[in-house]
């Protein structure tokens, strides 16, 4: 009786240790796909010298926080705010969507950037808030379907941009991506880190059909008609 017990143990951990490893492998093949399919779609549509960058009349600045946990300033957001500066000095965009969290009044990523913004000398008339950007999802296809862009030039880092290319264009928008400084050392490896759970999500959103969680009234950018 002992003997057939014991055996029985045995064929139940052989079991879960092979459902085990098929989860493991499917795990990794979903990463692995989803990498490349965000990898293909941004290829040959990423600058990060300003003077290549084709003009596209809107560029869409995907929002983070300003400040870190521990105190100082988020380098990921200085880096974006600097690359739509540049842009926009070049000549390369005229207008500017925020598009970032609005969780809360103490929290909002859009109306911070466009502080900075126009410190930096854009007028505000160029700049457009989307206070509902929870997600890079909602924040190119809202550039579409609330501020009416379906060509625009998303600016953030490269990782986030190649992600937000794959979006867009799932959505059928032609967009391209301007490559903001990246950020090394242990903060930039978690972040990257990260981007691998978050391409799984994003290719799982494409697969599903996922909507943003809010649109709301139109808000069509005049002057970008046409371009």
């Amino acid at each position: 009786m002992t003997w057939s017990k014991g055996k029985g143990w045995r064929r139940l951990l052989t079991a879960c240790g092979l459902i085990l490893g098929v989860v493991a492998a499917l795990t990794v093949a979903l990463v692995l796909i989803a990498n490349q399919q965000v990898l293909s779609s941004a290829e040959g549509r990423l600058y990060g010298d300003v003077n290549a960058v084709p003009v596209r009349q809107v560029g869409v600045l995907l929002g983070t926080s300003k400040y870190l946990s521990g105190g100082g300033v988020n380098p990921y957001y200085r880096y974006r705010i600097e690359a739509a500066l540049s842009l926009y000095r070049a000549g390369k965009i005229s207008d500017l969507i925020l598009s970032g969290d609005n969780a809360h009044r103490s929290y909002d990523e859009p109306t911070t950037m466009r502080a900075d913004l126009l410190a930096g000398g854009i007028p505000a008339a160029h700049l457009y808030r989307d206070y509902a950007g929870f997600r890079t999802l909602d924040s190119v296809v809202r550039a579409s379907k609330v501020f009416g862009q379906g060509r625009f030039t998303v600016i953030s880092q490269r990782f986030h941009n190649e992600r937000a290319i794959y979006l867009a264009r799932a959505h059928g928008l032609d967009v391209i991506g301007f490559d903001a400084r990246d950020v090394s050392g242990p903060a930039g490896r978690r972040v990257q880190g990260r981007e691998w759970l978050a391409r799984v999500s994003a290719l799982l959103d494409v697969w599903r059909g996922t909507q943003p969680r809010f649109l709301g009234a139109p808000e069509v950018i005049d002057r970008a008609a046409g371009q």
